[in-house]
């Protein structure tokens, strides 16, 4: 198998802090690459060391079982674990109320395995087909205002329950993970007409920096990786 051919990005935009984290492991003798991105929840206490946190573990669980098969059991094994050790965070700082979202892409043996809590987002978009996978958000609207229905919330372990699907990919296929701050920053239509230019992930990063820049008020965090 050819070497992944990724990039990422991770700024804080219009904010003073950024709460996003990000993760990257590769294995290339074995074919593996993993990727993950958490967004701090805003308005609550230590977002970036949440975000942290929640990517730290789920890495660490993934490299410490890699002789396992990439199932939707492993993965909710994982965010178990990154809920326990968000709790005992939490306990050590008063019990103060923290939270993040989570999404991630595994790749291994030709499968793609996605999972995700929260708005944070895959994209995966396949030469000659344009967009053929897109997360759908755990957010309730009807109060007037997002409300994230599900996430890693401290003591609140069943919130943090992750919908996982397993595809097929095939070479050329653009996988991208994202906090909301970038495509919130951007009409839909021109996220996903971007992701179809004959461009390398750095360059399509660049252009998303870009607009993220400009019309957006958010940290923004993306990694996207080329198949």
């Amino acid at each position: 198998m050819k070497d992944f051919e990724y990039a990422f990005i991770s700024e804080c935009g219009r904010r003073y802090e950024n709460e996003d984290s990000f993760g990257i492991w590769e294995d290339k003798s074995a074919g593996r690459w993993l990727g993950i991105v958490c967004d701090g929840l805003g308005g609550h206490y230590f977002g970036k060391q949440t975000s942290q946190l929640v990517t730290d573990v789920i890495m660490e669980y993934w490299k410490n079982h890699a002789e396992e098969p990439d199932t939707p059991e492993k993965v909710v094994k994982a965010c178990k674990a990154a809920s326990r050790k968000l709790d005992m965070e939490s306990k050590s700082n008063n019990y103060k109320e923290t939270g993040t979202t989570m999404v991630m892409a595994s790749i291994h043996n030709g499968k793609l395995t996605v999972a995700h809590i929260g708005d944070s987002r895959c994209y995966i978009n396949r030469p000659g087909e344009g967009m053929v996978y897109e997360t759908k958000d755990h957010v309730d609207y009807s109060f007037g205002w997002e409300k994230v229905e599900r996430c890693f919330f401290s003591f609140k372990p069943e919130v943090a329950v992750p919908d996982v699907v397993q595809l097929d990919i095939r070479p050329g296929d653009r996988i991208l993970l994202c906090s909301d701050g970038l495509y919130k920053s951007m009409p839909p239509e021109i996220l996903k007409a971007r992701m179809m230019d004959n461009q390398t992930p750095h360059q399509l990063l660049d252009v998303f920096a870009f607009l993220c820049e400009k019309n957006g008020d958010d940290n923004y965090t993306a990694l996207l990786n080329l198949v």
